[in-house]
């Protein structure tokens, strides 16, 4: 039923990111990614290999649990609904934004100081796949993918809290763990994707009758045919019964 709905790549690649995450998680349990290896360290060249790497690499369990199911769920709606585009949005969201966490200074909001930071984790992925999956559906604005706009506010909306650093919500004792900078360079990236790509995609389906100018002898008989088969509607008619005829001769013309 669904192996003409449901496209394999939307259900393979998730699968393919999730098994790479857990695959680098199992080899942090042994030891291959000690301290900030593999992490984003801003601004240091040693950072730099976090750019690629840091989204395979978590924290603790809670962590890389937390973030496969919304990187299931998001790429599945990308490949479903954005398969021309998807490779693109995921592999270029996915670098720009280890780049942008890079260039962005640590700094203590609180008291300006530069912090050594090790960033690891996909949530930055998640935060460029649920901003460009929003966004394209508002700039593109056709139906079906404002319904995947909608989807992703009610589901992920509190995302949007996760971009501003804790300390501007709770007094902490310590600097928190969870990296907002990953968050909002994940915001800022895929919005500007969705943007970018705006224009690419499935076109709108314009039928032959909808151009200016169109004249079809077939249309035009069974107009004639209409009038002389129903001369009561053409006496005073409301705008009701107008648009239903219409209807009616839209009817006959796709039969």
């Amino acid at each position: 039923m669904f192996k003409n709905v449901i496209s394999k790549r939307a259900i393979l690649y998730p699968l393919l990111m999730l098994a790479a995450m857990w695959f680098g998680y199992f080899l942090q349990m042994q030891g291959f990614f000690e301290s900030c290896f593999g992490a984003i360290i801003p601004l240091l060249p040693e950072g730099l290999l976090g750019i690629v790497t840091s989204p395979l690499l978590h924290g603790n369990l809670d962590h890389i649990i937390g973030n496969s199911i919304p990187i299931a769920v998001l790429m599945f709606l990308l490949y479903q609904f954005y398969p021309l585009v998807a490779n693109k949005v995921f592999i270029l969201g996915w670098l720009a934004t280890g780049l942008l966490v890079w260039l962005l200074p640590p700094v203590d909001i609180s008291t300006g100081e530069y912090i050594y930071t090790c960033t690891i984790g996909a949530s930055g992925v998640v935060y460029v796949l649920a901003f460009f999956l929003f966004f394209s559906g508002v700039f593109k604005w056709e139906m079906k993918l404002l319904t995947i706009s909608l989807l992703v506010v009610l589901y992920y909306g509190s995302l949007i809290w996760g971009m501003f650093p804790e300390e501007m919500f709770y007094n902490l004792q310590e600097p928190s763990k969870i990296s907002w900078q990953a968050h909002l360079s994940g915001a800022v990236v895929g919005s500007i994707i969705a943007f970018a790509f705006k224009k690419v995609g499935e076109k709108k389906k314009k039928y032959i009758w909808e151009f200016p100018n169109y004249y079809s002898e077939k249309d035009d008989k069974l107009w004639q045919e209409y009038k002389e088969n129903h001369p009561d509607d053409f006496l005073e008619l409301p705008y009701k019964k107008r648009d239903d005829i219409w209807d009616h001769l839209d009817e006959l013309r796709t039969k």
